[in-house]
């Protein structure tokens, strides 16, 4: 039983060192100097679409860039009906 589970150790470690190191950066809430690289990204993307720029994307990064914008709108989605606490409508105190 004890080689069995440290062999399960010896196979998890090297998993999660990888998952440690993408945690610690893609978890971390955005700092002071993130800040200013979003709003460098959003000129851009407003820049690209004053353009024309958007019409350069292959085609694969434009069916990333739909799956990422189909991800946002669905976590929103889920953040409202979270927020409402059910499904359709809102709950207002004083309805029976």
């Amino acid at each position: 039983m004890a080689t069995i589970l440290k062999g399960l150790m010896d196979a998890a470690k090297p998993n999660l060192a990888t998952f440690l190191r993408y945690a610690k950066a893609e978890l971390t809430p955005p700092s002071p100097r993130d800040i200013g690289r979003v709003r460098e990204g959003i000129n851009d993307i407003v820049c690209g679409a004053k353009n024309g720029r958007w019409k350069e994307l292959t085609v694969k990064e434009a069916w990333l860039n739909t799956l990422v914008a189909t991800e946002v709108a669905c976590w929103f989605f889920v953040g409202e009906v979270i927020g409402r606490g059910h499904f359709v409508g809102y709950k207002f105190p004083n309805e029976h």
